[in-house]
């Protein structure tokens, strides 16, 4: 039941989007979609890696694979405006301005390693690769920069998920310290023990 309400939940945005842009008709479709989808995928990418953290105290663990999934979904719906809407399908334009606005190759790299992450997410590919999907870190990190540096000028609103992504990414950062200093000790203690053995 969970996880229906979590499915039907985690679309909702979808069809937001879907009766924004053809019911009310935004003044510019295409930057609407852009920043919308765009938001949806920084969100979910960061509750994902939220989810690691606050497993002690909530278990949200089983929705991961879901939340992942819904990620890229989002993140695709993001390359497809760019590449169907903007470009139209010319290669040649998405190279060129990859190579004129770095934000762009930024978002390629995000969504390449969300793409990976997408594709080896069952249950027999997870097993071979999922120390690589560790690199949601390194997406977490590459698409803050990319949505930054896309903003002509930033919102409150925007300021708001900035200062929200910069404290997960110190909980993170702190919380993984953590983890080492703790295993740093266990193993300074355990070969105290074997040398007085």
């Amino acid at each position: 039941m969970y996880r229906i309400s979590m499915f039907i939940g985690l679309l909702i945005p979808f069809f937001a989007l879907i009766i924004q842009v053809l019911v009310y008709e935004v003044n510019d479709p295409i930057k609407y979609m852009y920043t919308f989808t765009g938001i949806c995928a920084i969100v979910l990418v960061f509750l994902t890696i939220t989810i690691s953290m606050i497993k002690k105290n909530i278990n949200l663990m089983k929705y991961r694979r879901m939340i992942g999934l819904y990620t890229f979904f989002y993140a695709f719906l993001h390359f497809l405006v760019f590449f169907v809407l903007d470009a139209q399908l010319d290669v040649v334009f998405v190279i060129e301005e990859s190579l004129d606005k770095p934000f762009v190759y930024l978002g390629m790299i995000a969504f390449l390693l969300l793409s990976f992450m997408a594709i080896t997410s069952t249950k027999k590919l997870f097993k071979k690769y999922n120390k690589y999907h560790a690199a949601i870190y390194i997406v977490g990190a590459v698409i803050t920069v990319h949505f930054v540096m896309a903003q002509k000028s930033l919102s409150q609103e925007q300021w708001l998920y900035l200062v929200l992504i910069f404290v997960i990414g110190c909980f993170k950062i702190l919380q993984k310290n953590k983890s080492l200093n703790l295993q740093i000790f266990n193993n300074m203690f355990n070969k105290k023990n074997l040398i007085k053995g």
